[in-house]
């Protein structure tokens, strides 16, 4: 049964931060705030339209937890009673570290809500600094503690790329990251912009993003070690739902997960090439993955055949039985 995100849309209600990446208008898509009656109006069509499919509603766009109580409790309110634990199974929503306390937590259960998603960003102090975050990473260690002590799924969301980071930091966060044991992340490096801080820093040369590149490779690396530990990857890049005019600079890309994904395959190729002298090798792929290895205009059978000086061929595995002596290729998924 496939499962759908009934995603109601808060941006910056709750915020009183001026983080220098964040325009949560153009992020988001979405300029109104709405109403607890327009939430429970939204979630009455959304749920009929189901179609035999299970759903979580998900409040995003805005700290959520970062509300007065009596304001966040009537968004959960509308949303409670369309929780029936077979076609809508619960909340997930996202806040910053600094907006989790057991006080919030407790009213958090009592409605309903069963994953929240932590704004981490970084785990190096001097990045989460420069990008005006206005919390610490040991507050993301304290919040991710809480929430699994409390029974809830966690979700850590961070930005590679930074005011202040570097590709050795990036993978230091993503190893902190991966030590408070997540349920799941989502790693979107940093896009630039427009209508923000880091929009002017890179404009007067005061900021330079990680390129497409490295973003991509730092990401793969990642991914490796978060699959390795268990660790669910739930997205990898921004939604392509941004305006192309929006975007000032930085490794944005419509597909960016599935550069990752090939990027992916063509370290696994050199793995199963190393020390090894095979003159025409055939690697054998899950077969729904065959797009991802191939990778866009078969970039990893040009990569191959470029370094090895060799032709090479990549096949599906419902092909074994033409090519019996095929090297094998853990899938990713």
């Amino acid at each position: 049964m496939k499962h759908a995100n009934i995603g109601i849309f808060i941006p910056h209600l709750a915020c009183n931060h001026s983080c220098v990446f964040c325009n949560q208008v153009k992020i988001s898509g979405h300029e109104s705030v709405p109403s607890p009656d327009e939430v429970s109006r939204c979630l009455k069509s959304a749920v009929s339209r189901l179609e035999g499919r299970t759903a979580e509603i998900a409040f995003f766009g805005g700290s959520f937890t970062g509300l007065d109580t009596d304001t966040m409790t009537e968004y959960l309110k509308a949303a409670y009673p369309f929780i029936d634990g077979k076609t809508v199974t619960g909340i997930r929503l996202s806040t910053r570290p600094d907006y989790i306390n057991n006080e919030i937590l407790s009213i958090l259960r009592r409605y309903g809500v069963t994953d929240i998603e932590l704004g981490a960003q970084s785990m190096d102090d001097g990045v989460l600094s420069l990008s005006a975050r206005g919390h610490s990473a040991a507050d993301t260690e304290r919040a991710s503690r809480l929430i699994k002590e409390n029974g809830f799924r966690l979700v850590l969301q961070f930005m590679p790329g930074l005011p202040g980071d570097s590709p050795e930091k990036t993978l230091a966060t993503a190893e902190k990251i991966a030590s408070l044991c997540p349920d799941g992340v989502r790693i979107y490096p940093t896009v630039v912009i427009r209508g923000t801080k880091l929009a002017s820093l890179y404009e007067s040369g005061e900021f330079t993003p990680y390129s497409l590149e490295t973003a991509v490779s730092l990401s793969a690396k990642m991914y490796e070690l978060f699959s390795k530990k268990g660790i669910s990857v739930l997205r990898m890049g921004l939604h392509s739902d941004i305006k192309a005019e929006d975007i000032v600079a930085g490794p944005f890309h419509p597909a960016f997960g599935e550069l990752v994904y090939s990027e992916i395959y063509k370290n696994r190729f050199d793995e199963a090439m190393m020390g090894k002298n095979i003159k025409n090798p055939v690697f054998r792929v899950k077969k729904n993955e065959l797009s991802m290895a191939l990778g866009q205009k078969k970039k990893n059978v040009s990569y191959i055949e470029d370094k090895y000086g060799i032709l090479s061929e990549i096949i599906c595995d419902d092909e074994r039985s033409v090519y019996s002596d095929a090297i094998a290729i853990p899938s990713i998924h």
